[in-house]
């Protein structure tokens, strides 16, 4: 049996007094995962803004002044996340945050390893808020990260960073590059917004037949405009399908429930759900593409023809 124990966080964002109080935190955090055996970690979406505490008080509200203004700390962010995940041995999916590049900013999370190295995901799709007020650019570019799992095995997953799992093409190009595990880290600021997240997540673990992994950012937070309020539940999706959940859930903490949700992935069940499951969602994404034609337009009622 493949099993990976993961660890989804449902980050609860404190104002902070200084950076020794957000390593504590972190530390705290990343320590409590591992020593529960998890080995990979994930971080919801922004989880990093939590460091807009510590700017000066005429940026907390300005969302553009911000950008550049977090730049000071990404060098002690990068080390700190990087000595955790050696610390400790694990991997890591840091909470996302806005990071210069090409001229622009955009929304970053890097993807620690347990010898410390790291690399990355940008998100892609920006919402309004992200596209019209903060001017935050997409990335570019779709990532599988591997890991070496302690059993011996190696285990391939995608970070699909909230709005991108609401459309299907960036996790279906995961997929495609083999990854069996979907991470989605999430800022949703109303119930609404949690659950388009949710759905899209559920709908991405049914069509690649694969584990979603959501995180969301919990938040009240009326110091930063960038902030303000953040809610949701931390959960794990999955097809459903023989041997997993019918009702495509494996495992959630309850409402705005700040912790980790910590659960045993048995890859060897979306294998067999892939190979020969009820219905073969993977197998037939082809046919879907090739038989999606473009659309007639049937006029009905009478005269409308044959």
């Amino acid at each position: 049996m493949t099993v990976v124990r993961v660890a989804a966080a449902a980050y609860g964002v404190d104002f902070l007094p200084d950076w020794a109080a957000y390593e504590a935190k972190i530390g705290g955090w990343v320590a409590g995962a591992a020593d529960a055996g998890a080995e990979l970690l994930v971080f919801p979406e922004y989880a990093a803004l939590e460091l807009v505490a510590l700017l000066p008080p005429d940026l907390h509200h300005d969302v553009l002044g911000m950008r550049p203004a977090l730049q000071a700390f990404l060098p002690e962010f990068l080390a700190l996340h990087a000595r955790l995940a050696r610390q400790h041995g694990v991997c890591i999916v840091a909470g996302s945050i806005p990071t210069g590049h090409a001229g622009d900013f955009v929304n970053r999370a890097h993807v620690f390893a347990p010898d410390g190295t790291y690399a990355w995901q940008d998100k892609l799709l920006m919402t309004r808020f992200e596209a019209e007020e903060w001017q935050i650019s997409p990335g570019e570019g779709v990532r599988v990260f591997t890991l070496e799992l302690r059993g011996g095995e190696t285990l391939r997953f995608g970070v699909a960073t909230c709005y991108d799992s609401e459309f299907p093409a960036p996790a279906r190009q995961m997929a495609e590059g083999g990854a069996e595990l979907l991470l989605v880290p999430s800022f949703t600021g109303s119930r609404a917004g949690f659950t388009r997240v949710r759905v899209g997540s559920m709908a991405r673990a049914l069509e690649g037949q694969c584990y979603a992994v959501h995180a969301p950012l919990i938040a009240d937070a009326p110091w930063s405009y960038a902030l303000e309020d953040a809610v949701g539940r931390a959960a794990i999706y999955a097809p459903a399908d023989n041997g997993l959940p019918e009702y495509g859930i494996v495992a959630e903490r309850g409402w705005n429930e700040s912790g980790w949700l910590i659960h045993d992935l048995d890859l060897a069940l979306i294998r067999s759900v892939r190979a020969d499951g009820h219905v073969l969602n993977w197998r037939d994404r082809t046919a879907a593409g090739e038989r999606s034609t473009p659309a007639e337009v049937m006029p009905l009622g009478a005269g409308a023809g044959v």
